[in-house]
Formats: structure tokens, sequence, C-alpha cells
């Protein structure tokens, strides 16, 4: 015959006795879990309203554009820039990535984004970034070579901007942030030339939204 074996009551309240022990030391572990990262966040944000990261300063140095002709539908532009970027900030380093430019002319796009490789912009740091911008028939409407003409006749010049976009992080001490989109304009007032190319060398500062 087999034998049967029957729990006492005693040994049924020691089983018992020890699942609320198990969920306490859970319950421990997952308080102190919890205080610890919300002591990480509340001292990031403490950082964060201390430092108080300003924005990047961006500023166009020089444009140069050796072909901007405009055709009923398409436009064909080869362009050089040089800007200057500045980090203004005592205590925040910057990381600069997915940084993308391209020109436009009455709200219109007449070159090609063009990349620019990612850098590092240390405490009150300052850089020249420099790129070339082509556009090979890029299509736009038929009103934007009356707008050229009109800018010729009426004013003798004409406003291209210079859009940049991209993505940043701030650096403080060993601690990197998430990525933050931004994006810069700068106005360029160019007059109409017969030489080439036509040159604009200015120091006019950009603005910057994140």
């Amino acid at each position: 015959m087999s034998q049967i074996t029957i729990k006492s009551p005693k040994h049924c309240g020691e089983y018992y006795k020890q699942g609320p022990k198990i969920d306490k030391n859970y319950k421990k572990l997952f308080l102190a879990l919890s205080s610890f990262l919300t002591a990480i966040l509340l001292l990031s944000i403490t950082i964060w309203i201390i430092l108080r990261p300003a924005k990047p300063q961006f500023s166009l140095q020089d444009l140069q554009i050796y072909q901007f002709t405009l055709s009923p539908s398409h436009v064909n532009s080869s362009l050089h820039l040089t800007l200057l970027s500045k980090n203004p900030n005592r205590r925040v380093a910057i990381y600069y990535d997915d940084f993308q430019v391209h020109a436009t002319y009455k709200a219109q796009q007449i070159a090609s984004d063009t990349s620019l490789p990612p850098f590092f912009q240390d405490h009150q740091e300052a850089n020249l970034l420099s790129a070339s911008l082509v556009g090979n028939d890029i299509p736009v409407p038929p009103s934007l070579a009356y707008e050229m003409g009109r800018d010729q006749t009426l004013i003798g010049s004409f406003v291209l901007n210079l859009k940049l976009s991209g993505r940043l992080r701030w650096k403080v001490a060993s601690w990197v942030s998430g990525r933050y989109g931004f994006n810069v304009n700068c106005a360029s007032l160019m007059a109409f030339g017969f030489g080439s190319p036509i040159t604009s060398k200015q120091g006019t500062q950009c603005s910057t939204t994140m």
C-alpha cells in the first residue's frame, strides 16, 4: 500500500507564512529601483534647469553664386556658402547629427539637399562650415521666372534663403541627452551682376529654432 502523507495545520501555517515574505522582498526591490530611477530623473532635470543650454548660433560669412538660371519650368543653380557655427554655452557641449542644407528663392527650393558631416562642438567653440549646393533641372512654377524678372527690374537685387536642418545632442560632463531637432534660416541679399560668380560677404546672423 502507498503511504499517504498529510501535512499538519502547523506545516500549512509555515507554508503560508513564506508567501508574504517573498512578496515583501519583491516590493522592497521595486521600491528601491523606483527610488533610484526617480533620483536619476530629478538629477537630470536639476542639471538641465541650472545649466539652461542656449541655442547654437549661426551666421552667414560668405555666399558665392556660380550659376542661377531660371526657365519657365526649371531652375539650374550652383552655389558655395560658408557658415560660422558657435556654441554660446559655457558648460554644455554639442554633438551635431544629420546636418543638411539647401537654398530657396521665393520659398521655392532651387538647390538639392546637401549633407554636412556630423561634428562635436565644445564649450563656447566656433567652427566654420562650408557646403556646395547644386540644382539641376529642379522643377519650379512658371511664376518664379516672372518674380525674378520683377526683382531685377524694380529692385535690382534678390533674396536667397539658406535653410539648415538637423538634430543635436547636449553633453554635460559624461552625460549626453537625447536628440533634438533644430532649423536654421539665413537670408542673403544678392545684387544682380553680369560677372561670375556673384559674391556676397557678410556676417548676417541667422535665426535658429528648436
